[in-house]
């Protein structure tokens, strides 16, 4: 088998994709046109050279600007069956996916409307492609926690919907602790807990995120490899890492893939995994994020394998569930062993 062919049909999760980050230049200005909104390109070429931004808060200034394209549950449904779709192609069978309720509701868009969009869109996934979703709701840490708590109430009716809570957006002057009591109101209902942490915020901010949010899952991470303490602990507690290597070299956090920490990370046995982060604005979808750093010396096939068991071992699903993803795996690599 072909090693691109390897990459992309191998069974794969995806843990760190945020649904608005797939909205791809077609798309938004096709909803623009269908909800007659004003928006600050004139065509996808334009939208295209806006993304060369360096640093994370010049991409989310681009990125909540094309937000404002999404008004109705039509257009959640269509931008998630977008992604569904691509992440199918990709080999992806599970996918647990964030939205941000307050990019949203802070533009007059009511918490249904999204959640009513998104959810026809995670049935025609898995009516079409027998995918398995969850949904992760994210607090927008730039916002207050009072904020935060106002969204955790809107979301209350949907929480049958709705598999844990996570945190993104600015993460610098943004720490963790921040957001103590709504994350500690979300475990109280039994929501997983899923923090970014370790991207351009420095250690003591992933420390954080595991002591006082009491995390489930650690989205990038990638600092955390300053700190022997901190690596060796993650290790120990088999903390998965949702890794983002794309989304890593558009934002400066690598300056080159072939300088990527990732063949660190599965050397001192961190249960990293390889995700898109925001695909439509980093250059790729998940399949593209492990070729890009097979292509850059850093992956064997094996690897691959490794990193696509880990996006499993690090999902939310039941045991019954995980057992038949992992089936699925295992059924794959023993019909291409010749490429391990």
């Amino acid at each position: 088998m072909h090693r691109q062919d390897f990459i992309t049909e191998i069974p794969k999760a995806e843990l760190h994709l945020h649904i608005e980050g797939s909205l791809e230049p077609e798309l938004m200005f096709a909803l623009a046109r269908r909800n007659r909104v004003s928006i600050p390109f004139s065509s996808v070429e334009d939208v295209r050279k806006a993304y060369q931004f360096t640093k994370l808060q010049d991409f989310l200034d681009i990125y909540y600007a094309g937000a404002d394209v999404l008004l109705t549950a039509e257009d959640f449904r269509d931008l998630a069956v977008a992604y569904f779709d691509r992440a199918a192609a990709d080999g992806v069978t599970h996918a647990e996916i964030f939205f941000d309720p307050q990019t949203h509701t802070l533009r007059g868009v009511p918490f249904d409307v999204v959640m009513e969009g998104l959810l026809a869109g995670v049935e025609d996934a898995r009516r079409r492609h027998g995918m398995s979703v969850m949904l992760i709701l994210c607090f927008l840490r730039h916002l207050d926690e009072d904020s935060a708590f106002a969204t955790f109430r809107s979301a209350e009716r949907w929480f049958d919907q709705i598999s844990g809570v996570g945190l993104d957006s600015s993460e610098v002057g943004h720490p963790p602790s921040k957001f103590a009591k709504v994350f500690a109101a979300a475990a109280d209902a039994g929501l997983k807990r899923v923090a970014h942490a370790g991207e351009e915020g420095p250690p003591a901010y992933v420390y954080e995120a595991l002591d006082i949010l009491r995390v489930d899952r650690l989205d990038h991470g990638n600092r955390s490899l300053e700190d022997p303490f901190l690596i060796s602990r993650l290790a120990r507690d088999a903390m998965t890492l949702t890794v983002c290597p794309l989304s890593n070299l558009k934002l400066c956090v690598v300056e080159d893939l072939r300088n990527h920490p990732i063949d660190i990370m599965l050397e001192k046995g961190l249960r990293a995994t390889l995700n898109s982060d925001d695909p439509a604005y980093f250059g790729g979808y998940v399949a593209e994020n492990y070729r890009a750093l097979v292509d850059a010396g850093k992956l064997s096939n094996r690897d691959v394998a490794t990193l696509a068991r880990n996006s499993f071992l690090g999902s939310f699903l039941n045991d019954e569930a995980l057992t038949h993803q992992l089936e699925r795996l295992d059924a794959f690599l023993l019909r291409h062993t010749a490429a391990l």
